[in-house]
């Protein structure tokens, strides 16, 4: 007899605005433990020291937490000049110091190099692997390694505020696998000063954004007044760039069983016309209802991932 899981059938999408000094993985434990879901997961992990857009996928979300994980992202973030760090953040031990100051208009002028398709080296202290261990550990035990150069995309980077001769705000819009500590390591470098980040906020991913936030505070205060499906998002919410097709009950029940269904002629069209190329990725709907993640394949689609939605 298949053992029971712990806690409650719940499945959606959560916006939460994750507060300072928490780590992504405590963040989905207390989400987790306020709608006592069975499962949860989070798509992108985000920096203790940050604050923002941290999405988090209860119950049958988590299936699509890989197509938010590629999604562009967006951030604010302030630099502080003068001191570089272990870390590249305020946390870290000082690693080298300078009395240069650069002005706005100096690190607009440099701006430009770093938009588009650009050369990064990520931090040290970051999740990538180095031959199956974190480089956030290793940096920590004091082992010398180097992470090799990655391309990244760059959309947008502008200065926002320079609130003193100390420190300049910075926006940017970016595609995965981009790090701000890193920009900053750059800029600075470009700038011929030191810098590190000091206070950093994801504002984007994807489709999530502020204006659909909650802040984990609101939301733990929501669970004791019983109106925490207010907060909570569809699990097609990170679908927002595949193309969905609405298909009939007996089509959904065939799809449900692992089934493929074929397809007519206009349908194939339609779908052909509102797929990126090179993707045959589609989302079968019932109503409102997701059904399941497709592939369209010589006129049919064929399931690839199922999802138990009522």
């Amino acid at each position: 007899m298949a053992r029971r899981k712990k806690g409650d059938a719940v499945s959606g999408w959560l916006c939460l605005d994750k507060p300072y000094d928490l780590t992504s993985t405590t963040a989905v434990s207390r989400v987790r433990r306020a709608f006592n879901a069975q499962k949860g997961g989070h798509a992108g992990t985000l920096d203790p020291l940050a604050t923002g857009i941290l999405p988090i996928a209860l119950g049958e979300a988590t299936k699509t937490v890989p197509f938010l994980m590629d999604a562009d992202k967006a951030y604010r973030f302030t630099i502080a000049w003068g001191r570089d760090t272990t870390t590249l953040d305020r946390e870290g031990e000082t690693t080298a110091t300078s009395d240069e100051r650069p002005t706005r208009e100096a690190v607009e002028a440099v701006l430009p190099a770093f938009i588009g398709e650009v050369d990064q080296v990520p931090p040290n202290f970051s999740a990538i692997k180095v031959d199956g261990e974190r480089a956030y550990d290793l940096a920590r035990d004091g082992v010398e390694f180097e992470l090799p150069t990655r391309k990244v995309s760059i959309f947008d980077l502008k200065v926002v505020d320079q609130p003193d001769a100390d420190h300049v705000t910075l926006t940017m819009e970016c595609g995965k696998g981009t790090y701000v500590r890193a920009v900053v390591r750059d800029l600075a470098k470009a700038l011929g000063t030191c810098g590190h980040v000091a206070d950093l906020r994801r504002t984007r991913v994807g489709g999530f954004s502020e204006a659909s936030a909650i802040a984990l505070e609101t939301l733990e205060n929501l669970s004791y007044e019983a109106r925490l499906s207010e907060a909570l998002l569809p699990v097609e919410t990170a679908l927002d760039d595949i193309p969905a097709l609405a298909v009939t009950d007996e089509d959904a029940f065939r799809l449900a069983q692992g089934r493929a269904i074929v397809l007519l002629p206009r349908q194939v069209e339609t779908l052909k016309a509102e797929l990126p190329p090179g993707d045959r990725t589609v989302s079968a709907m019932s109503g409102d209802r997701l059904v399941a993640l497709c592939e369209m394949r010589a006129g049919k689609l064929n399931p690839v991932r199922v999802f138990q939605l009522t």
